[in-house]
């Protein structure tokens, strides 16, 4: 056993600017981390990176902004189809 055992649906998002397929359920923080993200904001103090850190909900250190300039936190937030994602990596227009 391994892999991708138990994982059969999948969904389309787009994270900065990049259409992906991820697991139906998984976390943004777990589709970020996965694409090799390691900081999805930034300090609004310091302007330092930011990441996952609690992985709960609690501390902010994962916010994102949708595509309708919601922000959330990655860490409990779930994909959902058609959802569009911009981390501080995002290039700005």
């Amino acid at each position: 056993m391994g892999g991708n055992v138990g994982i059969t649906d999948t969904v389309r998002v787009v994270v900065d600017g990049c259409e992906v397929e991820a697991p139906a359920g998984q976390t943004i923080a777990a589709l970020l981390v996965s694409l090799g993200y390691r900081s999805f904001s930034r300090s609004k103090v310091s302007g330092s990176r930011r990441g996952l850190f609690c992985g709960q909900g609690v501390c902010f250190e994962c916010e994102v902004t949708l595509g309708d300039g919601e922000k959330v936190r990655a860490c409990v937030t779930p994909v959902e189809p058609g959802m569009v994602i911009r981390t501080d990596q995002a290039k700005e227009a």
